[in-house]
């Protein structure tokens, strides 16, 4: 007879399950523990565990024990909310690299499209990438509904292995003890998604419920205070975009600038002003410049983007009201503003200018369109050109442009600034050649620093001879740059220069903790005050009596 072929060997009970286990676990694991490639919009999977995976699966393995094989529903719902944390992971690795912060689901998504069209993409490229969105994330369910059957299957045991459950166990053990005695028990695990979900879900709740925001929101400074400090003299306030303490902080930054502010301090000589600058802490980071106007022009903390909504929701003073009351005419000078702003009622503002109001008749510039040094000639023209004793006193907040990302493109100096107020404001030839000039978000640093290069040399003009003499301008950075530009680990801080002709008020500026000249001293180990908390500072300066004849004439 002949013999009958030998029967393979069957693998060992532990490495067959560990090959029906670890292959869809480590599928899963890797979509949820992902970290961003920096600078850009790609990731890779982390080499820890996920610590909501790992939980999960302990809860499925404890599920069928009691209730027996996991059912269709149940799967469904487990891969829904696996597609949910994944795609939640992406966004908040994605966010901290790109601009340095925390993603904000309900803040965030409702200017998600004016981020990408910011970013000169044309329609079909954002349905393209709304599509493509939408297709990753129904595949991401698609893994997770495969991954999640399989390890249904491979952890169906009547009995629960304790090996299993001790590891588990272990697991959620070492999870929270974490900090005891100072130690890092959680070096293994990948950041948890459920905290910034937890965290989202907070914001919305302060947003909705009723009553949250008096006990949610930061004291107001105190708006009781006159204006004596000023002499009547016009407030012009300049936002300057993404001016950040890395000019000061990065070496090769500060080096590259170097020039640029010195040119700029010659021209502040010149025009017969001083300056003492200090350095505040903006609570954002790489955009939603917004936070730090609000915190600004009301002195309330605005890090929880949540607070903004909900400080718009009440009647709380603001610097710009304070001004009114003292008898000054209020603008809100935005060309960066190119749709409806019903919200900007809550400061209380005289008039309010966007884009399509200012009256700009020259080519645009890219996304934002009109240049800064035009915006400011047309400012001046509107505003500031009759003489104070004839058209009383202005507070005019004013945010910049060129130095909003992505850079480009920039427009040139126009030496004669009465050319800005024509249609001709720029030549062919000049607006060819700032569109022939690469966007890069790979390396946008030597943009950036020529953007503020472009920044400093029109203010440095315009304050050495045409500004109105008695003018006090405020130059404070709204935010940091985005992350690939500030670099890793950068701090919050922003520079803020007070200049002006009267060296009285300066001297305030000095005994609050300024620094003469436009490089704020390095802060303490007490650190940075708050950009709210400046608004203190301004005010109380404001109040400050003149002790003698206005100190310098129109």
């Amino acid at each position: 007879m002949t013999a009958a072929p030998a029967r393979p060997r069957p693998w060992p009970g532990w490495g067959r399950w560990l090959l029906r286990f670890g292959l869809p676990f480590a599928v899963l694991n890797a979509l949820l523990t992902l970290e961003n490639i920096w600078p850009t919009l790609w990731a890779r999977p982390g080499l820890r565990l996920s610590f909501e995976l790992c939980m999960a699966a302990l809860g499925l393995t404890a599920w069928q024990a009691v209730r027996g094989a996991a059912g269709d529903r149940l799967l469904r719902m487990l891969a829904a909310l696996t597609a949910f944390w994944i795609v939640m992971r992406y966004a908040e690795v994605t966010a901290s690299a790109i601009f340095g912060r925390q993603i904000n689901l309900y803040w965030d998504g409702r200017h998600l499209f004016d981020v990408l069209r910011m970013g000169g993409m044309a329609w079909w490229q954002i349905a393209a990438t709304a599509l493509l969105a939408m297709a990753l994330s129904c595949a991401a369910f698609a893994i997770a509904r495969r991954s999640w059957t399989a390890l249904a299957i491979a952890l169906a045991w009547r009995r629960p292995r304790p090996a299993i459950l001790g590891v588990g166990l272990l697991f959620l053990a070492t999870f929270a003890a974490n900090g005891l005695g100072g130690r890092d028990t959680r070096w293994f695990f990948s950041m948890p998604v459920s905290p910034i979900i937890a965290r989202q879900a907070g914001l919305l709740a302060g947003q909705l419920l009723p009553g949250r925001a008096d006990e949610s929101l930061s004291p107001s400074p105190d708006f009781g205070t006159s204006l004596s400090g000023l002499g009547g003299a016009d407030v012009l306030l300049v936002f300057a975009e993404s001016y950040g303490a890395s000019t000061i902080d990065d070496a090769a930054q500060a080096a590259w600038l170097a020039p640029h502010r010195a040119r700029l301090a010659g021209a502040l000589r010149a025009g017969g002003r001083g300056v003492v600058s200090a350095r505040v802490r903006s609570p954002t980071y790489g955009g939603a410049s917004w936070l730090a106007h609000a915190a600004l022009l009301a002195g309330v903390d605005t890090r929880e983007p949540g607070h903004y909504e909900l400080l718009l929701s009440t009647h709380r003073p603001t610097l710009v009201r304070q001004f009114g009351t003292h008898g000054y005419r209020t603008v809100s000078w935005m060309p960066g503003l190119q749709r409806p702003w019903p919200e900007g009622s809550f400061y209380g503002f005289d008039r309010y200018v966007d884009a399509d109001t200012m009256g700009y008749l020259g080519p645009s510039f890219g996304h934002w369109r009109i240049p800064d040094q035009a915006s400011m000639a047309l400012l001046h023209a509107q505003e500031l050109a009759a003489p104070l004793s004839q058209r009383g006193p202005r507070l005019i907040v004013f945010p910049t442009l060129a130095s909003h990302a992505p850079f480009r493109p920039l427009p040139p100096y126009v030496p004669d600034w009465s050319r800005l107020l024509r249609a001709d404001a720029y030549t062919p030839a000049e607006l060819a050649q700032a569109g022939s000039e690469p966007v890069s978000w790979l390396e946008p640093v030597p943009a950036y620093l020529q953007s503020l290069a472009y920044t400093f040399e029109w203010l440095g003009d315009y304050l050495s001879g045409r500004a109105p003499r008695a003018m006090l301008t405020i130059v404070i950075g709204d935010h940091q740059p985005l992350a690939s530009v500030s670099g890793p680990g950068a701090s919050w801080d922003v520079p803020v220069h007070v200049i002006s002709a009267d060296a009285r008020l300066l001297r305030r500026f000095e005994a609050a903790g300024f620094t003469p000249g436009l490089v704020p001293r390095t802060p303490a180990q007490g650190g940075t005050i708050g950009m709210h908390e400046l608004t203190q500072v301004l005010l109380d300066a404001f109040a400050a009596p003149q002790d003698g004849p206005a100190a310098a004439a129109e």
